[in-house]
């Protein structure tokens, strides 16, 4: 039985209750002795959200375009205008038009004598005039609000009609822009927009959009284009370790003296193999941008180091340094000494015997400078323009009998990129090659 003074079936549960309302919370369940529980939402904000969600997904989707909402704007901002202007004028009309005294309207016929002979004061007279002229003005602004309203509906149309085509002509290059986007390839990156017509916003756009596909497909070409040079430059040497072991092994009596003769050659491209991985362990982590040490290196330390150990290692190349000021730079000893020993491990390799090379430390402006410049036989403008590229050999014969896969300069270049410098490289065939690092010198030091 139901108790007295309570309803006898619906009841809210205890807050504490499983189901029922949580502190802070915003529903509750009801529950029913005949009828399964019902769960009420409690916050009003909630259920007007979920139907204005519910509202629009029930739209068209051409009214959630961008074309439709620009025509809606240009047709309120026309509408509105024009609803304004003729608002203007009616009020303007209206307060000249209407006379500070009240007349009563009526019909009136006037005239200077009645039948009988009664004939009119002045007053009287006036008075019928303006009653007339009153009629008059009151039915010139009757006919002015319903033609005023009559041609904001029409112009209302017509600002649809138009809003729509303009909509339509502005977004135009963005559609042709989503087509391009839309037919690109993960393989293929030769699309481009090409938009004509006068520079402005979207002509930006997609001159940007074309920039961009031209970056992303010299990256991508470059990209396969460094995976086919490594899977060449690792499968020779194993092909060439592989070629001596089966040679080796297929003698069953083989001379200790070929046998030396082949291990030894298998060493070699094996340091040649891990100078190649390092190599591109380096670049990748380059790449990545992963941070360096930070310390004041003395430029000349680092050069003469590297031409100590480069005048051991090719004694019939001549060496000098030339000290001209005192530089001190924030960086990583080890890498900047790396960048100078592969540019003069450059000279060793692209270079005759009795080539003299000439290291200069000096300081211009906030920069500090590394010149190395040899007398050398250089090179063309072709291979100048691609000396920094990875796997690029100005000789390939020379380059892979000194061990050289062609990457000395594309770790200079990042190297010193990541220490936030440059390296400018010019070289002429018969004259020389001279290859200048600059470096943002560490003022409290210098």
């Amino acid at each position: 039985m139901a108790e007295l003074g309570r309803p006898p079936s619906n009841r809210v549960p205890n807050p504490a209750a499983p189901g029922g309302e949580v502190p802070g919370g915003t529903r509750a369940v009801v529950t029913d002795d005949a009828r399964p529980e019902t769960v009420v939402d409690l916050e009003p904000h909630g259920m007007v959200a979920r139907s204005m969600v519910r509202i629009v997904d029930r739209l068209p989707d051409w009214m959630g375009s961008i074309r439709f909402r620009l025509t809606a704007l240009y047709s309120l901002l026309l509408f509105g205008l024009a609803a304004f202007t003729v608002a203007g004028v009616y009020a303007v009309l209206a307060s000249r038009l209407s006379d500070e005294r009240h007349f009563v309207s009526r019909d009136v016929t006037v005239v200077r004598e009645v039948p009988g002979g009664f004939e009119l004061t002045p007053t009287q007279l006036m008075t019928e005039y303006r009653s007339v002229e009153q009629l008059a003005n009151e039915r010139a602004l009757s006919l002015l609000r319903t033609y005023s309203l009559s041609a904001l509906g029409l112009l209302f149309l017509a600002s649809l009609a138009i809003g729509w085509l303009v909509a339509g002509r502005v977004l135009a290059p963005i559609g042709r822009i989503t087509a391009v986007a839309r037919d690109i390839q993960a393989t293929d990156l030769s699309r481009r927009i090409a938009m004509r017509g006068p520079p402005d916003e979207l002509k930006e756009l997609a001159d940007t959009f074309d920039a961009m596909l031209s970056r992303l497909d010299e990256a991508f070409e470059g990209q396969q284009r460094f995976v086919q040079e490594a899977s060449h430059e690792l499968r020779n040497p194993l092909a060439v370790i592989r070629t001596n072991l089966d040679v080796a092994l297929a003698d069953p009596n083989p001379d200790p003296v070929e046998l030396r003769r082949t291990a030894e050659l298998v060493e070699r491209t094996a340091a040649r193999m891990s100078t190649l991985v390092d190599d591109l362990l380096l670049l990748a982590q380059l790449d990545e941008g992963r941070p360096m040490a930070a310390t004041v290196v003395d430029l000349a330390d680092v050069v003469i180091e590297s031409a100590d150990a480069a005048s051991a290692m090719a004694p019939d190349r001549v060496v000098r340094v030339r000290v001209e000021d005192v530089v001190h730079v924030v960086g990583d000893h080890v890498r900047l000494r790396q960048v100078v020993d592969n540019l003069l491990g450059n000279v060793r390799t692209h270079t005759p015997p009795g080539t003299v090379c000439l290291v200069t430390v000096k300081r211009d402006g906030d920069d500090g400078l590394i010149v190395v410049a040899d007398d050398g036989p250089g090179m063309g403008p072709h291979d100048a323009e691609r000396a920094f590229r990875r796997f690029h050999r100005a000789d390939v014969s020379r380059s892979r009998a000194s061990g050289g896969a062609g990457f000395g300069l594309s770790i200079v270049n990042a190297i010193v990129t990541a220490h936030g410098g440059t390296v400018e490289l010019r070289s002429d065939a018969g004259v020389g090659t001279t290859v200048t690092v600059r470096l943002p010198i560490d003022e409290e030091m210098s």
